[in-house]
């Protein structure tokens, strides 16, 4: 248990605020739970054997049109020029699988302990990013670029839009058909040309296609990046705690490489990053207007308690 000194003015005194490490740690455990429920309820988990996801393939298509349209749909080069480094690969599978976790939790308890003042503004906006990432996974489910040339559900009971028609896919030569993703594919047919990274390369200790992580995961929440506003979060929130200039250049550096990281492995659109900072760009603006109201909630029960009259403060 920790006291926060909030100070004191002309009118009351000092108000103190206790935080206690096992609550915190409940709170982010249970909205962890619902946040991963509510997540699932949509996507994938909900795909049967005979159904074709057409609205996260569409959605995924959507996206590669607007990138295309500016420019930046690079992801299938980017992936391209890395996949031959097999070790390289499977360092990012690594990466994808646990920084996202590890480090979130790591700077979650940093400022819990040592910036108590505005742990709360903290902690209030990664819950709100995270609340806005199972909106958009849920309003508009996109299938990840591993997935488009990947087996359908009525095929495999895979996950992939593989059947679906597409304009964005690219031909090759060949007479005969080839394989791509485990699936036969002719040269009229064609190819997205991206490759899932965790079971053809290895390295983590899980695949999507591990027994139970197809239900318990929704392939299909890549908009917002959750990775992209998670690692975001990371390094606003511990640039004030950072004096050596090496420490801040990694944690700036910390968003980018994970943006490497989503695309490298086939498991996001780069756009979905700027989606995932969206989210968090609005998740900050809410947790430090929750944090206000709560604090005057706070600060009005303390008087009251007290048998004090604060003044009103200006809007």
């Amino acid at each position: 248990m920790t006291d926060v000194v909030v100070p004191a003015d002309d009118v009351s005194p000092t108000r103190v605020h206790r935080t206690f490490w096992w609550k915190e740690a409940l709170i982010m455990l249970g909205f962890y739970v619902a946040y991963s429920w509510s997540r699932n309820q949509f996507g994938s988990a909900n795909i049967g054997p005979g159904d074709e996801p057409l609205n996260a393939f569409h959605n995924a298509e959507r996206l590669i049109r607007l990138e295309r349209a500016i420019g930046l749909y690079h992801e299938e080069s980017v992936q391209d020029w890395f996949l031959p480094l097999r070790g390289f690969i499977r360092f990012w599978n690594v990466y994808y699988g646990t920084a996202h976790f590890v480090v979130t939790l790591a700077v979650f308890w940093i400022l819990f302990a040592k910036r108590k003042l505005v742990f709360p503004q903290w902690r209030n906006a990664l819950a709100i990013t995270t609340a806005l990432g199972i909106v958009g996974f849920s309003l508009f489910p996109v299938m990840p670029p591993r997935l488009l040339d990947a087996p359908c559900p009525s095929e495999t009971g895979g996950f992939g839009g593989g059947c679906i028609p597409s304009t964005f896919r690219s031909t090759f030569d060949s007479v005969d058909p080839i394989v791509l993703d485990g699936r036969l594919r002719t040269a009229e047919q064609g190819s997205f040309g991206f490759v899932d990274t965790l079971p053809e390369y290895g390295g983590a200790l899980w695949t999507f296609d591990s027994k139970g992580v197809t239900q318990l995961s929704n392939q299909y929440a890549a908009m917002p990046s959750m990775h992209i506003g998670w690692s975001s979060w990371c390094a606003f929130a511990m640039w004030p705690l950072l004096r050596r200039r090496w420490a801040r250049i990694a944690m700036l550096l910390y968003p980018a490489t994970t943006l490497f990281c989503i695309v490298v492995t086939g498991n996001h659109f780069w756009i979905d990053g700027i989606g995932g900072q969206l989210a968090l760009a609005l998740g900050m603006w809410g947790g430090w207007a929750l944090h206000r109201w709560n604090s005057r909630r706070l600060d009005r029960r303390h008087d009251t308690t007290l048998g004090l009259q604060r003044p009103a403060r200006p809007a």
